[in-house]
């Protein structure tokens, strides 16, 4: 078996223990001077390797290190990810393999103005979806408008019909969602997808700043960052908002310890204060959901549950669901428990759904996005279709439903073979498909061998709906840290940034 040190070594791009011994016993300072800016849009230097402003301390502060001294940094974070034991699991190879979720210490830095524009567009966005899923659920207006084709609802997978007439606690239903944000070549952020179902990677989020105050104290303390840390205080007063009484109890529903964000469930619990509860630890009994406990049966008023939407109750969705709470629903929909997210939100996090939001924002808010997507082209109408098929090795294709960088083809990067499978798969069911330009994603520097190369980043604000809807100033800046990578997700070789929004 891999020891943990070693899985961390193969997972930094470059940071092999050869290229530590090269290090040791340098004594030149490090220095940003031989980066390479290439083709791409750069979060730190515009052209002619000029630093962007929010990044001058930074630079300035760095560049004092010496080389040998930085990489003892990087290396710290490192070996404090193990021992706070922040990891995730792995499945794709068939049996569950944990690892840890590498850091690279240069954070990716946002300057205040543009943070308050990409606020104001999340903040729209949010809007919009919660009334768009309260409406397909319920009057279904944008239906019989045309505006979203009604059987694109009906044959999604996200879609569940029991969910029809709810009225979810405070008519909220996408209580916490995690927006995936990318630059292009122009600088300019898009929205990639929207994740409203179970959002994970809020724990990674946290603890990159916590490493962040470690390893740079003193830059932090000058720059003027945003802090993220209340996090857990503000989710738990959104979860004690949607409650029916005051004073409830809340807790945190994991399908159990190999899942594959079980640290991020354990973690969320134990830093606001409640309680981790697995299905056997949940009855339905006398027309409410109660919690064993050693002092008996204690009745639950909110569960921020991070099991998917068909596993929930085996009575109303999923009869072989293991991980489920049988009669929860029925609960639910007497209003005598609060679930986050309510279920049905992910008919929103549909990838075909996604091509329409900005239709949908429009015909809700009667405005215009203040976050473009992604141009996307859906393989169920003919003329897209016909497109895709045509251009494949030319897009991204992603298929409707599938997250974590599964079910996805990066046509450059692929194989004539793979382009093939994939055109079969697009015409037998082209529903479950769209397609997408290639877009060369914005680059940070990483530390990588004791120099800085540029690797590609994409962004995931946190934005949390309760009593208005709150953006996290931040988010998870993931980094594909395998040099030339587009794939920025952990269990494809990804690793994570801390992100500074500046006052």
């Amino acid at each position: 078996m891999m020891s943990q040190t070693q899985t961390l070594g193969m997972t930094r791009s470059g940071m092999t223990q050869s290229g530590m011994t090269q290090s040791q016993g340098q004594t030149t300072n490090f220095s940003f001077g031989d980066y390479q800016i290439e083709n791409f849009f750069d979060e730190m230097f515009a052209g002619d390797s000029q630093v962007r402003p929010g990044y001058g301390p930074f630079r300035q502060r760095v560049e004092q290190l010496t080389r040998e001294e930085l990489i003892s940094r990087q290396h710290a974070a490192e070996r404090a990810l193990m021992s706070m034991g922040i990891t995730f699991n792995v499945y794709s190879e068939g049996e569950g393999t944990e690892r840890i979720m590498p850091i690279d210490i240069i954070p990716r830095i946002i300057e205040s103005a543009e943070w308050n524009q990409l606020e104001l567009g999340l903040v729209q966005r949010i809007k919009a979806l919660n009334m768009f899923i309260d409406d397909v659920y319920n009057e279904q207006r944008i239906l019989n408008d045309g505006v979203v084709p009604r059987d694109l609802i009906e044959s999604s997978k996200c879609f569940l019909p029991p969910c029809i007439g709810l009225k979810p606690p405070k008519d909220i239903w996408c209580h916490i969602t995690g927006t995936d944000l990318i630059r292009g070549d122009d600088g300019q952020f898009m929205v990639l997808e929207d994740n409203l179902r179970c959002p994970s990677g809020v724990s990674y989020m946290l603890e990159n700043r916590e490493l962040t105050k470690q390893t740079f104290p003193e830059v932090l303390a000058q720059t003027g960052v945003r802090p993220v840390s209340d996090y857990p205080t503000r989710l738990l007063q959104l979860l004690q908002y949607i409650a029916d009484r005051p004073k409830p109890t809340v807790v945190v529903l994991t399908p159990g310890i190999y899942n594959s964000a079980y640290f991020e469930h354990s973690y969320l619990a134990q830093q606001m204060g409640v309680e981790l509860v697995e299905a056997s630890d949940l009855v339905v009994s006398g027309g409410y959901v109660k919690m064993r406990t050693t002092k008996g049966f204690q009745i639950v008023d909110v569960i921020y549950r991070r099991i998917d939407d068909t596993f929930l109750d085996p009575k109303t969705f999923n009869p072989d669901s293991l991980i489920g709470v049988p009669g929860i629903f029925d609960v639910y929909k007497k209003g005598r428990v609060a679930l986050a997210n309510a279920p049905g939100t992910g008919v929103a996090d549909d990838k075909v759904i996604y091509a329409y939001v900005p239709r949908i924002i429009k015909y809700y808010l009667n405005e215009e996005p203040i976050i473009q997507n992604v141009k996307t082209y859906i393989c169920r109408e003919p003329e897209d279709c016909e497109y895709v098929l045509e251009n494949i090795a030319d897009l991204v294709v992603k298929e409707a439903n599938e997250a974590g960088g599964y079910g996805m083809l990066i046509g450059p990067k692929a194989t004539k073979e793979e382009h093939d499978a994939f055109r079969e798969k697009i015409r037998a069911n082209p529903r479950n498909y769209i397609a997408q330009p290639t877009i060369s994603l914005s680059r940070v520097p990483c530390i990588v061998g004791g120099h800085a190369e540029g690797r590609h980043v994409d962004l995931r604000p946190y934005i949390l709906y309760g009593d208005g809807v709150n953006v996290i100033p931040g988010g998870l800046t993931r980094v594909a840290l395998r040099k030339g990578s587009l794939v920025v997700n952990s269990s494809q070789g990804g690793g994570g940034k801390d992100t500074w929004v500046l006052y």
